[in-house]
C-alpha cells in the first residue's frame, strides 16, 4: 500500500492546491492546502519528528487525492468547505485546543466583512447578525487575506453620510476601492449586487460562474454605455483571473505592483515643539522606505515668531530649508498637523517647481485616531500612501521625539547659571 501511495505522490502537481487523505474505508480523514502540493504530501512521508495528530494518523492513510487550485487563497477556500461539509476526523482532532477562524458578512445596510474566532461566533450567533458565514479555516493570516478581498471587492470599511450632509469621502474612494458608501453614491441595493453577491460567491467556491456573470455584467454596461461600471467590471475580471500571483505569505499582489510603481528615496518629517514663549524649535527627521537616516537629521531654533503659532513657526522652518540645495530633495514631506500645516507647506513647496507630495496627521476631532490629511491626487502614490500609513505615523512620532528632546536641551542650558 505504501509503496502504490509513494507511486501516486510522483504524479502529484507542483502547484497551489489541497489534498485529500482517505483511510482504506475511503472515508475522508483528512484535508489541507498547500502552494506546492508535491513538496507538501511528500513531507507526510518523511521520518516524523513529532506526535502531533496527523502525523501518527499516517498509518492509517490508503488513498491520496488532490485538487489544484489558481491560488493559495482558492485553495484555503476549498480547505473550508471540505471541512466543514465532511468534517475529517484529524482536522477536528488537529484544532481541539485551538479556535478556528471565520469570515463572516454582517447584516448591515452595507454588510462588512470581519475575520472571527469560533468563540466569537457562537457568541455572536445568538444575535444573529451575519448575514454570510464562511469557514472554518485553519490556519489563516486573515489581515493579508481581508487585504486581498478588500481590493478585490471594493467592500466598505467606512460609514454613509448623513442625509443633511456630505461626508468627507473615505481613503479608499480615493484610490478606487469603495464604490462611494460614504458620499451615497450607492444604494444599499446596488452595494449587495456588486459588492456582496459576487464576494459570497467567491468565498463559496464559485470562482469560474463568477468571472461568467461579471464579463455578462460587464458586455451590458458597455451596451449601454456606462463606460465606467464596464471599466471597473474589466479591471475586477482581470483581478480574478490573475489571482494566482497573489501571495498569503509576504506581500499582496496589488501592494508589489503599488510598491513598484512608487519606491521611496526620501521622506521628511517636521515637527514644532511650541510649549512656551522661549525655546521655540522645529525638527527634520528623514526616513527612506523603511528606516531613520539619523545622519541627516536636522534642528531649528525659531528666529522670527513671535507668540505661539505653530504654523508661522513651520513656515519659518520649510522656508529656511528649501535654501540648503546642498540637501538631498524628498518626494514626500509629512507634517504634524491638519489642513493649515499642509496648506502652508504646499505653499511654499509649489514656488519652488519641485514635484513634492505633502502629508499632514492630525489627531481626528476627539483627539482618539491619527487623521491623514492631503490634497494629492496621483494614484500611484494614493496607494503607496494607504499601504505605508504606519511608516508615516513612525515618521510623525521621530520628528515630534526630535524636537522635543532639542527644546529640553536648550531649557536645561538657559537654566544653568
Amino acid at each position: 500500500m505504501v509503496n502504490n501511495i509513494l507511486l501516486k505522490i510522483k504524479n502529484i502537481p507542483d502547484s497551489s492546491g489541497i489534498y485529500l487523505f482517505y483511510n482504506h474505508k475511503k472515508e475522508l480523514i483528512y484535508v489541507g492546502k498547500a502552494t506546492s502540493l508535491k513538496n507538501r504530501v511528500r513531507s507526510y512521508f518523511s521520518k516524523p519528528k513529532t506526535f502531533r495528530p496527523i502525523e501518527v494518523m499516517m498509518h492509517q492513510v490508503a488513498e491520496i487525492k488532490w485538487k489544484e487550485t489558481d491560488s493559495v487563497l482558492e485553495a484555503l477556500i476549498l480547505e473550508a468547505n471540505y471541512i466543514k461539509k465532511f468534517r475529517p476526523k484529524y482536522n477536528i482532532k488537529e484544532k481541539d485546543d485551538k479556535s478556528w477562524n471565520y469570515l463572516v458578512i454582517t447584516k448591515d445596510n452595507f454588510p462588512k466583512l470581519q475575520a472571527i474566532r469560533e468563540h466569537q461566533l457562537k457568541e455572536s450567533k445568538q444575535k444573529k447578525v451575519f448575514k454570510y458565514i464562511f469557514g472554518p479555516y485553519a490556519q489563516i493570516k486573515t489581515t493579508e487575506i481581508l487585504k486581498i478581498l478588500h481590493s478585490l471587492f471594493n467592500i466598505s470599511r467606512c460609514s454613509p453620510s448623513s442625509k443633511d450632509g456630505q461626508k468627507r469621502p473615505c481613503f479608499d474612494y480615493q484610490i478606487g476601492h469603495c464604490l462611494g458608501v460614504c458620499v451615497n453614491e450607492i444604494s444599499p441595493l446596488e452595494y449587495d449586487n456588486k459588492v456582496i453577491k459576487p464576494l459570497a460567491a467567491f468565498l463559496s467556491g464559485k470562482k469560474k460562474s463568477l468571472i461568467r456573470s461579471l464579463e455578462k455584467r460587464m458586455k451590458l454596461a458597455s451596451k449601454q454605455q456606462n463606460f465606467e461600471e464596464a471599466g471597473r467590471l474589466r479591471n475586477q475580471i482581470f483581478a480574478l483571473k490573475k489571482i494566482k500571483d497573489f501571495s498569503l505569505i509576504d506581500k499582496s499582489f496589488l501592494e508589489e505592483a503599488e510598491v513598484s510603481k512608487f519606491k521611496i528615496e526620501r521622506i521628511e518629517g517636521y515637527d514644532i515643539s511650541n510649549l512656551g514663549i522661549e525655546a521655540k524649535v522645529g525638527s527634520l527627521v528623514v526616513f527612506n522606505a523603511m528606516r531613520p537616516i539619523k545622519s541627516e537629521y536636522k534642528k531649528f531654533k525659531i528666529k522670527t515668531v513671535e507668540g505661539q503659532s505653530d504654523v508661522d513657526c513651520l513656515k519659518e522652518v520649510i522656508e529656511r530649508r528649501i535654501k540648503h540645495n546642498d540637501w538631498s530633495w524628498p518626494q514626500v514631506i509629512l507634517v504634524d498637523g491638519g489642513k493649515p500645516q499642509v496648506n502652508t507647506v504646499r505653499k511654499i513647496i509649489q514656488k519652488t517647481g519641485k514635484l513634492v507630495f505633502i502629508v499632514g496627521i492630525a489627531k481626528g476631532p476627539e483627539r482618539k485616531k491619527d487623521e491623514f490629511i492631503f490634497k494629492e491626487t496621483d494614484l500611484d502614490f494614493l496607494k503607496w500612501l494607504k499601504h505605508n500609513e504606519n511608516l508615516l505615523i513612525r515618521v510623525r512620532n521621530e520628528a515630534h521625539r526630535f524636537a522635543i528632546n532639542y527644546q529640553r536641551a536648550i531649557k536645561r542650558r538657559s537654566n544653568l547659571v
